[in-house]
């Protein structure tokens, strides 16, 4: 699902997550070159970076966090891995740069082992988002094949501004929109219109590859347009994504009834709910459980007509077990005054 982004649902603008989205590119592309990968290993790694922010938010998850991620896992898919620490030192010398500020070794303190927990976490999130299917199809050699057919992969000059032009639109979020096909297409005409080369059009050359002119309108468009736009400002973007996780952070707690520093709120104190009863429960049980008044006079009366002996226990029990004494040793005297005297 593409319309719209996560992040847009979290407050971000289009504008702000589409530099978001350039930025965390070029941080891998600019990676990937000091990391001596291949190019192939940089743009499997720019679209898995676009795969995983169109389902997770940039509010939510640090994109530097993620862009390291998927380049860690972009070297394994492409069976050239590089260490976790190598990737974490290459970040922090880009982040250095970025800053204008003089290299220095990244010392190994408790820092560094956050940011390595952080990493492996956010690319095992990284895999479960897409459903571990990391598998990209790209554009490169179906360039290389199509100018064969078109009889132009002698031009050099042709095969490379149409690689450079794919390499370009990895920025963009053409490969998780269009076929890796189509996206090739649009590079030869864009290569082939910038160097006016003329190719086949009765028919069109594209039609042969399946695609329409409405898809290649649409590609060469979105690519033109990082030529035009602005460079994103890191700093700028940091402090709006700040801004959008403190606003995301305060309707939770509002939702919740909770004040910014998460104590309770006014309107939460006092009053009644709306389920509230006009007595208190301990009252409503005693009612429920009181008897009718007349039955207790009633059975408040019962007693007074018995005979009071019947009141004490002792006037019961011990009084039947002494009668049952003295019975005892009345019947023992009389057997023995009946017996005969021995002479």
């Amino acid at each position: 699902n593409l319309s719209p982004p996560p992040s847009m649902q979290d407050g971000l603008d289009l504008y702000t997550e589409t530099d978001l989205r350039i930025l965390g590119c070029e941080l891998i592309q600019s990676a990937g070159i000091l990391l001596r990968l291949p190019q192939v290993a940089m743009a499997t790694g720019q679209v898995l970076f676009h795969r995983f922010f169109y389902s997770k938010s940039f509010v939510k998850h640090s994109f530097e966090i993620a862009a390291m991620a998927c380049v860690n896992l972009a070297s394994k898919i492409e069976e050239a891995p590089r260490r976790i620490r190598d990737v974490i030192n290459v970040f922090h010398h880009l982040r250095q740069l970025r800053g204008k500020r003089s290299p220095s070794p990244l010392i190994l303190d408790q820092n560094y082992i956050n940011t390595k927990n952080q990493v492996i976490k956010a690319e095992r999130r990284v895999l479960k988002e897409l459903g571990f299917c990391v598998h990209v199809k790209h554009p490169h050699k179906i360039i290389v094949m199509y100018l064969q057919v078109l009889e132009c992969e002698k031009n050099q000059t042709l095969v490379q501004t149409a690689w450079n032009y794919m390499n370009d639109s990895l920025r963009t979020n053409v490969f998780v929109r269009f076929q890796a096909e189509t996206i090739a297409c649009a590079c030869i005409y864009l290569a082939a219109r910038v160097l006016q080369i003329s190719l086949p059009s009765r028919p069109l050359w594209y039609l042969l590859f399946g695609a329409t002119e409405e898809e290649i309108k649409d590609i060469c468009v979105t690519t033109l347009k990082l030529y035009t736009r602005k460079k994103p400002n890191y700093e700028l973007l940091e402090k709006e994504v700040d801004k959008r996780k403190v606003a995301l952070q305060e309707a939770k707690l509002k939702a919740k009834g909770l004040n910014p520093d998460g104590t309770p709120a006014l309107s939460t104190l006092g009053g009644f709910s709306p389920g509230s009863k006009p007595c208190s429960p301990n009252i409503m049980k005693a009612d429920e459980k009181s008897p009718n008044p007349q039955m207790l006079k009633a059975m408040k009366k019962e007693p007074e007509d018995r005979p009071q002996g019947s009141k004490s226990p002792h006037n019961g029990l011990r009084k039947d077990s002494k009668l049952g004494r003295n019975s005892r040793s009345a019947s023992r005297s009389r057997s023995r005054s009946r017996s005969p005297r021995r002479q």
